[in-house]
């Protein structure tokens, strides 16, 4: 078992070409970044209004979405659904649905549930056997992984 000293601190993600290409400037291109989940190729894009991103969405439109997902995903309601600008926000708010206690996290894994779990209060160690975690007041698992 691992504990996690620090988990709060800062975690660098990487993500920074500008910052790869200076630390490495003789490697091939163009640079292929797997430190993030980011997609070199986006989705299809229709057209938008301008009006589409020049403002937040009202809280009518959010609670819309929540039904239309909790719909779509067979959720029991809307209650049931939390829009966010990704999950990486989501994070320390699912680690808080549980009193603080003991958080073991199944690692190697994303780096960034040990530090939402730290935040939400609990204290964190990463362990590598999975029968660990029936010790957890909090124990995560992340699956598919992402490293």
């Amino acid at each position: 078992m691992k504990l996690l000293s620090g988990a709060i601190a800062a975690v660098d993600h990487g993500g920074s070409l500008g910052r790869a290409s200076a630390l490495f400037p003789h490697a091939p291109q163009p640079f292929v970044d797997l430190s993030t989940g980011i997609n070199p190729h986006s989705y299809p894009l229709f057209e938008l209004p301008a009006t589409a991103l020049t403002r937040l969405p009202e809280a009518g439109q959010l609670r819309e979405l929540a039904e239309i997902a909790a719909a779509a995903y067979g959720a029991p309601s809307a209650a049931h659904v939390a829009a966010a600008p990704g999950t990486q926000i989501l994070l320390p708010r699912v680690a808080s649905l549980r009193r603080p206690g003991r958080a073991l996290v199944l690692g190697p894994t994303y780096a960034e549930h040990a530090r939402a779990a730290a935040i939400a209060g609990h204290a964190v160690a990463e362990v590598s056997d999975f029968d660990a975690l029936a010790d957890a007041d909090l124990a995560v698992l992340v699956n598919p992984n992402n490293p």
